[in-house]
């Protein structure tokens, strides 16, 4: 595979088939970019938990050539604050540098490992309350789809896994091929809210005077100011049960929505677009490229200049003299 980045993937017994092979199926459509290696840290069988076992061509050596090393979960009848048999020590083959990626229980591992002390993490909002009084020490984020700490990326549920992927396609190589990626796999390219929407709440009756239709309406225009009287007035409803019915059906008020919708519309138009930053934020509804800079900077820690680097690789003069 020459140069390919080594993502290697090391599956426990009571692993999930379906995340199991999120790595492969995503990494292997980049074109070569990328080569998947699946080990068990015995290089024996796994039993999944479903009601057959794979064979993986690997042990654990193979963890000493990884770049990346991803964790994909287990049953959650296994989660422990102990580690599995041989997973430490399958742990410490791994080389300082090489990024860690955990999808849903896999955070579990890294927890249990003590790798997220201090640090932000995810993982599947239905073990959000064990997780929390188990690790105290890790910033639990339950309401993300994922979170990139750099070195450390944990994810929700088996979705997530494919979003995280993905994430590091475009981290690696740009969003040109992530979206290709996301093409070949017949999945969004980017999955805009977090958990929160996801999360099981009564669900209100499905009515003609839901917001759905004016969730849409916004998404077509979030170049304009659109105050919530605006929304409340599109839905036909009074302001009070318009925001009540809002956080209902989407789990976050309509403020809080629609800053999510500007910031990622931004971040398209960073990653697609030589556009100026003040350009961009007047796009997608933001008064000034200011605005736009501190919610963006809310939302993931970082500049429009540094996310358009991060992203297209290299930024023209106008782009950077308007992220000054």
């Amino acid at each position: 595979m020459g140069d390919a980045h080594r993502v290697v993937v090391l599956a426990l017994d009571g692993v999930y088939p379906f995340e199991l092979g999120i790595p492969s199926r995503v990494f292997g459509s980049a074109g070569g970019r990328y080569e998947v290696l699946t080990c068990s840290v015995d290089g024996l069988p796994v039993q999944t938990n479903a009601d057959f076992s794979v064979t993986v061509a690997h042990g654990p050596d193979v963890l000493r050539t990884a770049d990346t090393v991803l964790l994909p979960p287990f049953d959650t009848s296994l989660i422990s604050r102990e580690l599995p048999p041989g997973f430490a020590e399958a742990l410490a083959s791994v080389p300082a540098g090489a990024r860690l990626v955990s999808i849903c229980t896999g955070a579990f591992l890294l927890a249990s490992a003590g790798l997220l002390d201090g640090r932000p993490a995810t993982t599947h909002w239905a073990l959000a309350e064990v997780f929390r009084s188990w690790f105290p020490k890790v910033a639990l984020d339950p309401d993300v789809l994922f979170v990139d700490d750099g070195d450390v990326l944990t994810s929700a549920g088996a979705g997530s896994g494919v979003d995280v992927c993905l994430h590091l396609v475009r981290k690696d190589h740009g969003a040109a091929l992530a979206n290709q990626v996301a093409r070949m796999c017949v999945v969004p390219p980017w999955r805009d809210g977090g958990q929160a929407q996801y999360i099981e709440r009564p669900v209100p009756e499905t009515t003609a005077s839901g917001t759905s239709a004016t969730r849409q309406w916004a998404l077509e225009n979030l170049r304009e100011p659109l105050a919530l009287s605006e929304l409340a007035d599109h839905a036909r409803m009074s302001l009070r049960t318009f925001a009540r019915r809002f956080n209902e059906e989407v789990g976050m008020s309509p403020g809080r929505w629609l800053i999510q919708q500007r910031v990622a519309r931004a971040r398209q138009l960073l990653e697609s677009t030589d556009l100026p930053v003040d350009d961009i934020a007047g796009e997608v509804g933001f008064a000034t490229g200011t605005s736009l800079r501190q919610h963006l900077h809310a939302a993931i820690g970082v500049t429009p200049l540094a996310y358009r680097r991060t992203f297209r690789g290299r930024v023209g003069a106008t782009a950077g003299a308007a992220d000054d």
